[in-house]
């Protein structure tokens, strides 16, 4: 049951999640289906955090899903594969706990919920040429959601990215994206189109949205029903204001604020923290990522504050990281209401052919196909002249595949031009110089691209060398590279490109049963996290599709089975 007041709520529970994105839903729902009585609090009006945001891929290996796309695979391959790029930086132990609980997590949520997935026939892990790797069956994703099941409470949900949808609110995913393009030469893509305009028409007559979900709102939508279906007690608007705990330093109980009211619910199992890491913490932001705020994809509630909780009693933040957040390139554009658009360059553009990404000095300095994560960390690395970065196209690649908020077909090319977020022009010099970039250099640059592109060869950084980075080219280009092609057809297009930080890596340390540890490495009894609040098991790397929210979906699990497990048995040693 949905409540907006603190005072509305009972004054206790077995289990208090903190945070509604996908952590703390599954977090909450999997407490539920093991029959605690659960509370789940948001400090924001909607549920969905940045999972919202986000394509909802899930990266578990091993599930019931992997065997319909997959040949064989095992913990002991995925171990290898993770240990080549992760290594110690984070614990073995975490990873072998991930390993087995994911595919018990996502077996329970099928068996109990309304969370239904599959796995994507063809999506591999990011560094496909390492040994353990794999081209299918890890990475999961939701099935689409009929959000018109929620009723009133569709309107929790919070929405997608506005340049993720078509006409103001139809949201879209790959298949649909791949049936609206082929949809003047295919009778099936046609077909498919008209369903999905039509169910888009009838919608927007009753709601304010499309209500058919897909990809991470498909995943909340589909968490929040189950939710509702189990009738979980949900707060919105409050916040965590302080964790209590006993003589022994057990936690006892949370005190939430909301609007100026403060109330203290006790706890007889756990508190799970899920606040979404500190992508929007005023401090530690600074601090750990340096990078500007504007830039950020995480969605707003994400600021640290239920880490700091946790910091205030004797809580501690990994060290150990790569890097203390996870990064996607993005280009920024001014929305007409004023308000400021993030568009993350996932997949659609860098990796296909008649593209390339330069520094402010015309030169390239990154393989422009690596994963998103791969391309931010050259540019924070090459901070001075990479940031912004360039990405550059011609005119048959944007028409073709689009170039960040301008869509596939060149839908909104001149709109992009007239407000500064496109730069065109008719030369490659002409270019340059509205670039304030080196026209020589630029021009140096596009003729041995055009030459890589004739043979198939990148000699400077191997673009499209590996399985990975071709999955993200055009199977269907000419040439002997899926990856390569001629940037010679004007006009000539770039956008800007920033480093902008999708969820943070660097969180609370805790052991194998997402117990939060103390500074002595002992856990606090009755405290527990998941998700961006919770230190990565991927150390600031980045494997494959979808490893933040599987790991968050393996630890909600595993947290919600550790504070439920002494429930209702009349011995509770801890205590």
């Amino acid at each position: 049951m949905h409540h907006s007041k603190l005072l509305d709520v009972p004054s206790g529970y077995d289990v208090v999640v903190i945070g509604a994105g996908a952590a703390g839903m599954s977090a909450a729902l999997f407490s539920s289906i093991r029959g605690a009585k659960t509370l789940l609090v948001e400090k924001t009006g909607f549920v969905g955090g940045t999972s919202a945001l986000s394509a909802g891929s899930i990266w578990i290996p091993n599930t019931r899903h992997a065997s319909v796309v997959a040949a064989s695979d095992n913990a002991a391959n995925v171990e290898r594969y993770l240990q080549q790029i992760v290594g110690n930086r984070s614990d073995a132990t975490l990873r072998a706990a991930f390993l087995e609980a994911g595919p018990e997590a996502v077996e329970v949520l099928e068996n109990h919920s309304e969370v239904k997935l599959r796995a994507y026939a063809r999506h591999p892990d990011y560094r496909s040429e390492l040994e353990g790797a794999a081209v299918a069956g890890r990475a999961l994703e939701p099935l689409p959601f009929d959000g018109r099941l929620l009723g009133e409470a569709l309107r929790l949900v919070r929405r997608p990215l506005p340049e993720f949808t078509l006409l103001g609110g139809m949201m879209i995913d790959r298949t649909d994206i791949g049936h609206l393009l082929s949809a003047t030469t295919s009778m099936t893509s046609l077909l498919h189109s008209a369903r999905l305009l039509a169910r888009y028409g009838r919608d927007r007559l009753s709601y304010p949205r499309g209500s058919r979900l897909v990809m991470g709102n498909a995943l909340v939508g589909r968490l929040l029903y189950s939710l509702i279906r189990r009738d979980v007690d949900i707060l919105t608007g409050a916040s965590l204001k302080k964790i209590v705990r006993d003589a022994k330093g057990c936690v006892t109980s949370a005190v939430l604020v909301s609007g100026g009211v403060s109330r203290d619910i006790s706890i007889n199992g756990g508190l799970v923290l899920a606040g979404g890491g500190f992508g929007r913490h005023a401090e530690r932001r600074p601090a750990e990522l340096g990078t500007d705020p504007q830039w950020s994809s995480v969605a707003p509630g994400s600021d640290g504050d239920t880490q700091d909780r946790a910091l205030e009693i004797g809580a501690r933040i990994s060290d150990r990281d790569l890097s203390a957040a996870f990064w996607a390139p993005a280009s920024i554009r001014r929305r007409r209401d004023g308000s400021q658009a993030v568009f993350p360059h996932f997949v659609l553009d860098r990796g296909k052919p008649g593209t390339l990404a330069v520094d402010g000095h015309g030169r390239r300095f990154v393989n422009e196909a690596v994963s998103y994560h791969q391309f931010s960390l050259e540019m924070l690395a090459n901070e001075k002249s990479a940031i912004p970065a360039f990405l550059i196209a011609d005119a048959v690649a944007v028409r073709k595949y689009g170039l960040g908020m301008v869509r596939p077909g060149g839908w909104g090319t001149r709109a992009a031009i007239a407000d500064g977020y496109l730069i065109a022009a008719d030369t490659i010099e002409q270019l340059a110089q509205r670039l304030n970039i080196d026209p020589g250099n630029l021009r140096e640059t596009v003729d041995k691209m055009n030459d890589y592109a004739r043979t198939g060869r990148d000699l400077e950084f191997a673009r499209g060398s590996t399985v990975y980075q071709n999955h993200n080219g055009d199977a269907s280009a000419t040439g002997s590279n899926p990856n390569l092609g001629r940037i010679a057809t004007a006009p000539f297009y770039a956008l800007r490109l920033y480093p902008s930080d999708i969820g943070t890596s660097a969180g609370l340390v805790t052991d194998d049963v997402a117990r939060v540890l103390d500074s002595g490495n002992r856990p606090i009894v009755g405290l527990y996290c998941c998700g961006n609040d919770m230190q990565s098991i991927m150390g600031g790397t980045y494997p494959g599709p979808g490893i933040t929210l599987g790991p968050a979906i393996a630890f909600a699990y595993v947290a919600a089975s550790d504070a439920t497990r002494l429930l209702g048995s009349p011995e509770r040693p801890d205590r």
